[in-house]
């Protein structure tokens, strides 16, 4: 079976994790994927990632992070632009969620970025996700 959208079935694994108090999860390599787990570790909302390799698509096993209480440190996780519905914005277009408390992650022609090193590039692209 193929997959329509590998975006949304990475952040609906994470979703689902968290809100089964998991320590990590498992989801299938891409690039597009591990750059996106990669700005959801410099931004803290995971505490870690590994890829394994093997001989075919690789695995990537991220490593949820919580709070006291082992309340999940992500809130909210939303995928944006679908690819039934793209959604892009323009240098000055570019969402803030939760006031700035939030990320969106966004694909740029210099690659994948959040929307506050997009504007400081100024660049815009399509809007992937809101991670909060």
């Amino acid at each position: 079976m193929t997959m329509t959208d590998p975006v949304s079935d990475l952040l609906t694994r994470i979703r689902n994790a968290s809100a089964a108090k998991h320590d990590s999860v498992d989801v299938p390599s891409s690039k597009l994927k591990l750059e996106i787990v990669r700005i959801l570790k410099e931004e803290g909302y995971i505490s870690n990632f590994i890829l394994n390799q093997d001989n075919r698509q690789g695995m990537i096993r991220i490593q949820l992070r919580y709070a006291a209480g082992k309340t999940p440190v992500i809130t909210s996780l939303e995928r944006v632009s679908r690819p039934g519905c793209r959604v892009y914005a323009g240098k000055g277009d570019i969402p803030s969620i939760l006031g700035g408390l939030g990320v969106c992650i966004l694909s740029t022609s210099h690659g994948i970025f959040t929307g506050k090193q997009a504007k400081e590039k100024g660049l815009g692209g399509e809007v992937l996700c809101s991670v909060s």
